[in-house]
């Protein structure tokens, strides 16, 4: 779960992280009320989950109070990359004498936790990473052990750091270490962190996104930040509905139950020239009113040309999820067309049942893919 920047910022205030002063308005007479309280310039940074805000007009140094206001005027309703302004954040400006990144990530491929810094902060990381890698320091923190000292203080030697600012960024190091285990994050960064022309340590952004796994962990906490005017509403149907939901950019819509199931899908669909149009994982079975759900979230995206349902039988019979599946498109009635991939126990028998109530169906998830592969781009050519 993404939160946003001011939500970021308060969780980094509870380690100790030095944090600017800042409060939140919704509308320009309240982004004018805060920055007379601060009787200093500002900045103005629209809140929303979308990246890129710096550069499509959402942050604006504003010296005075009146450019605060009218700043805080231009960047509410603005549109960024499909996110609306809704409120923005006001605070104090800050004297930067140099920018560094610092963050940390869950590394699935290591089993460990990816701490990473860089002397070429403010910028977008992943341009960082793209352009010039060897910019960016990578220490891999044991989840049994932590950020050690020295790994922390090899990091502020490998930023170039005067000696009397390696224990300030060490603390911060360590500190933000703490915040990531403690809310079971899975990306924790500080962009840019400052040195200010006064000599102090600040974090100037901050970007967090908790691990939805481990929402049973921090229930309270997840209600309190989440902000559903930024999240996609199928994301939110299908939250609602227990099924595992995320949009892509494709034509293809794909129906799973399991998500290893659904990477090798989206691997198929991609080999044969597909592009998927989102990731929904219906679980163990496909309950009648699952398909359902399923089918009506997917047809919510008008992107979508064709749909592939690709389930394995299991414990579930083949059988009951062939039928399933009929009950949940007879319950919603679609022209868009439908592949399914019906494997496993009585899948001999499922398959029987969906050809008797004339639908498509394969054997195999190559067969599959390139059957609803070919029939998404007749369409789009057709559309």
């Amino acid at each position: 779960m993404k939160i946003h920047e001011y939500q970021a910022k308060e969780i980094l205030r509870q380690y100790a992280i030095p944090v600017q002063k800042g409060e939140v308005a919704t509308t320009p007479a309240e982004a004018k009320a805060i920055a007379e309280k601060f009787g200093k310039a500002v900045v103005v940074k629209a809140q929303v989950h979308a990246g890129g805000r710096g550069k499509a007009g959402g942050v604006k140094f504003s010296p005075t109070v009146d450019a605060a206001e009218q700043n805080a005027t231009k960047i509410l309703g603005m549109d960024i990359k499909g996110s609306i302004v809704k409120k923005v954040l006001v605070t104090d400006a800050a004297d930067i004498a140099k920018e560094y990144y610092l963050g940390m990530i869950i590394d699935r491929a290591s089993k460990g936790i990816t701490i990473m810094a860089s002397a070429e902060g403010g910028m977008e990381i992943e341009d960082v990473a793209k352009e010039s890698p060897e910019k960016i320091i990578k220490v891999l923190a044991d989840p049994f052990m932590g950020l050690l000292d020295y790994q922390a203080r090899d990091i502020a030697i490998g930023l170039g750091l005067p000696a009397d600012k390696q224990r300030g960024f060490m603390t911060i190091a360590k500190e933000l270490y703490k915040a990531f285990i403690a809310n079971d994050c899975e990306i924790l960064e500080i962009n840019p962190l400052v040195i200010t022309e006064q000599g102090e340590w600040l974090a100037l952004d901050a970007k967090l996104v908790f691990d939805d796994n481990a929402e049973f962990r921090h229930k309270k906490l997840f209600e309190s930040l989440r902000d559903l005017g930024e999240e996609e509403p199928a994301e939110i149907e299908a939250r609602s509905a227990g099924l595992s939901y995320v949009k892509l950019d494709g034509n293809i819509g794909c129906v799973v139950n399991g998500a290893g199931l659904a990477m090798a899908t989206m691997d198929s669909l991609k080999l044969y020239g597909g592009e998927p149009a989102n990731f929904l994982d219906i679980g163990g079975g496909a309950k009648a009113e699952k398909v359902t759900a399923a089918i009506h979230i997917i047809l919510s995206d008008p992107n979508v040309k064709a749909i592939l349902f690709n389930i394995f039988g299991g414990i579930t019979r083949g059988d009951d999820v062939a039928r399933g599946i009929i009950a949940g498109l007879n319950a919603i009635k679609t022209s868009i067309p439908i592949v399914i991939r019906l494997v496993g126990t009585n899948s001999i028998e499922g398959r029987k049942i969906l050809e008797e109530a004339n639908l498509r169906s394969a054997e195999t998830l190559s067969e599959a893919a390139q059957k609803v592969v070919s029939i998404a781009k007749e369409r789009e050519a057709g559309k």
